[in-house]
């Protein structure tokens, strides 16, 4: 099954609400960092909820989010755009500890909570929106639910999850669901969807047990209207011609130094781990055409 995500409305309009998929690209995120189970927790759950928010954009804009909480993962690092398009990465991918005291991989310890979480969007504009808010929790969707209410004056409710096979590391199940009450919504529909919300089984599990994510909105919202369902995909926006671009912007005598003093240059990207190499006679061909 292909990784996508929904966009809906539910009680006569009132709400708006966005269910995804994700476990595919999480699980091609984790095969790229050989990532370790606490760790891919984090960044599954990051990217998830970032894809989400990239289909709340329009035409070619895209949001970049950071959480840094001074957790041993270090940062994580995710974006996406109006197309479905994400990519994500950690500092340190080799991190897990031991389940919770709610058998729960401990994202929050792995993360942190002396930090914040960063968002960026790029809409276009000349200068980029950017917001951002403390850590209160670690644990990534509560985090995003405190930056909805706190940044954009969205009261929201942001569920995501990852589900990782002990054995071999790989992901099992990976999802989520962001939910937004519009200008008028009935304290009686924020009631009933706070009970259901509160009720609802772990993402991942519902994931894992093959709940589509239109299902996972019918178990939230009366009167679900499907607006639009669009495919989730990694995609990396490196390649050797970007990267070559880069090196001509290093300037003249800063890659004379490196024929001189490595006769080499190796370029790492962090989201995709491709790492491009430059030989010497590549450096002076790019020294040349400069």
């Amino acid at each position: 099954m292909k990784d996508y995500m929904v966009r809906a409305t539910g009680f006569g309009g009132n709400v708006r609400v966005f269910a995804a998929r994700t476990t595919h690209i999480v699980e091609e995120i984790r095969k790229r960092h050989d990532m370790w189970n606490t760790a891919t927790a984090a960044m599954g759950r990051t990217l998830t909820a970032t894809t989400m928010m990239g289909a709340m954009l329009k035409g070619d804009e895209s949001l970049s989010v950071k959480i840094k909480g001074g957790g041993p993962i270090g940062q994580i690092i995710a974006e996406a755009n109006a197309k479905g398009e994400a990519r994500a990465y950690v500092t340190n991918p080799h991190v897990h500890f031991e389940l919770n005291e709610k058998g729960k991989l401990d994202v929050r310890r792995a993360v942190g909570m002396d930090g914040f979480l960063y968002v960026i969007k790029d809409l276009g504009l000349r200068e980029p929106y950017q917001g951002s808010v403390p850590i209160v929790s670690g644990e990534i969707g509560d985090d995003f639910t405190y930056y909805f209410v706190a940044s954009e004056q969205t009261p929201s409710a942001v569920g995501v999850g990852v589900l990782v096979n002990p054995d071999d590391r790989s992901v099992l199940a990976s999802g989520g669901f962001i939910l937004q009450l519009l200008p008028g919504t009935t304290d009686d529909v924020v009631a009933l969807i706070e009970e259901r919300v509160s009720g609802l089984p772990q993402v991942s599990r519902m994931i894992g047990e093959g709940l589509t994510p239109e299902e996972i909105i019918a178990k939230i919202v009366d009167e679900p209207n499907i607006h639009e369902r669009m495919d989730i995909t990694f995609s990396c926006t490196c390649s050797e011609e970007k990267v070559s671009n880069m090196l001509i912007t290093l300037g003249k005598e800063e890659i004379q130094n490196m024929i001189d003093e490595q006769e080499s240059a190796e370029i790492h990207c962090h989201f995709c781990n491709e790492r491009y190499h430059y030989d010497k006679k590549q450096l002076e061909q790019i020294l040349q055409s400069m």
